[in-house]
């Protein structure tokens, strides 16, 4: 069940506030019954709901895992003219957006949706939803290293932190690290490294959540499964 207004504002009719003076207005049936109250609650998939006589129908919310490239970027339009996510899509889907974004040099599992609260579940970050990386580094990397990134430490004013770091491998050309990371800030994988001038070859997002990106193949998308989508809101 869904309050009246909110069911309005995810049927893109008007935003919460425009569709409660909508409701209060007597504008809003429900059943061929005016509604007046804001406390009214609609089932979507079996009350008739119609605005000034015309019936609403509730979008179809979407929920896509992306394995994003390397070189795209994941905006619908970019100013200097490089590819997007979006050129991976059908065309109607051109409507959905990204939750969260990664950067263009980043790969890996990247949603896309056209329901606003997911969205907010997974980037807020009062909801600590866990994402979890693969980086491949130039140069050694130590235990010690990874210590002061569990700690949390400081880098352009702003304090960055891993949760978990896990060393895969270390040599003098190359180190391979897992991290996994709960608020999700601005380049925040890259900055850690950065802050200890340690410059990132690859970076890959493995997972979000208890979703893993598994055999998903570069460049393509899947739906999500109900399964996956209640594990990601729970």
């Amino acid at each position: 069940m869904l309050r009246l207004q909110k069911f309005l504002a995810e049927a893109g009719v008007a935003s919460r506030r425009a569709g409660e003076q909508m409701i209060l207005a007597g504008r809003v049936a429900v059943n061929g019954a005016t509604v007046r109250e804001l406390g009214a609650k609609v089932e979507p998939a079996r009350d008739r709901v119609t605005v000034d006589s015309q019936p609403v129908r509730a979008k179809r919310k979407l929920y896509l895992a992306l394995n994003k490239p390397r070189g795209l970027v994941c905006s619908r339009k970019d100013e200097h003219g490089r590819p997007t996510i979006y050129q991976l899509l059908p065309k109607e889907w051109s409507h959905l957006y990204s939750v969260g974004r990664l950067d263009f040099a980043t790969e890996g599992l990247l949603f896309l949706t056209n329901d606003g609260e997911f969205s907010l579940r997974l980037t807020h970050p009062r909801y600590e939803v866990r994402k979890k990386y693969l980086a491949t580094l130039q140069g050694r990397v130590d235990e010690a290293m990874l210590g002061r990134f569990t700690h949390g430490l400081w880098h352009q004013g702003e304090k960055l932190k891993a949760e978990k770091a896990r060393l895969i491998s270390a040599g003098p050309g190359q180190s391979v690290v897992e991290l996994e990371l709960a608020e999700g800030k601005y380049r925040e994988v890259r900055r850690l490294f950065e802050a200890q001038g340690i410059t990132v070859k690859r970076l890959q997002r493995l997972e979000i959540g208890k979703i893993k990106l598994g055999q998903l193949r570069s460049g393509r998308w899947r739906a999500l499964t109900e399964a996956e989508i209640d594990s990601l809101l729970s």
